[in-house]
């Protein structure tokens, strides 16, 4: 079983800056891909960020330029850098990792959410 653990939400002030981390623990074998989710009120679900097990990252249009996914293997921690906020970027941010357990179970694993708000 794989656990995901959040942190780093809070209040900004637009144009500020926010660090969100997610910490990775439990029966990994394999990474394929690491994603930073946003979900605002009365929106779906949308990937603003991914990193894959092989390091190739993508982000959404939105947010090119602003924010930066990044990795920390040996702390097992994933990080999303989040600069020049928007109030448009306030929404309640998810860590997901798909992958392998060791016993080459394929997971799905997602955070708890930790919230994002920017006032204009």
């Amino acid at each position: 079983q794989v656990q995901l653990v959040e942190s780093g939400g809070g209040l900004v002030q637009a144009g500020g800056s926010l660090r969100l981390s997610c910490g990775i623990s439990g029966s990994i074998f394999k990474i394929n891909q690491i994603g930073w989710y946003r979900q605002a009120p009365g929106k779906q679900r949308e990937l603003v960020a991914s990193i894959t097990g092989s390091n190739n990252i993508n982000y959404e249009d939105s947010v090119k330029g602003r924010f930066t996914i990044s990795r920390n293997n040996a702390k097992n921690t994933v990080y999303l850098q989040m600069n020049s906020l928007k109030p448009e970027d306030k929404a309640v941010y998810y860590c997901n990792v798909e992958g392998l357990t060791r016993q080459l179970i394929p997971h799905d694993a997602w955070g708890q959410g930790t919230q994002v708000t920017v006032s204009s």
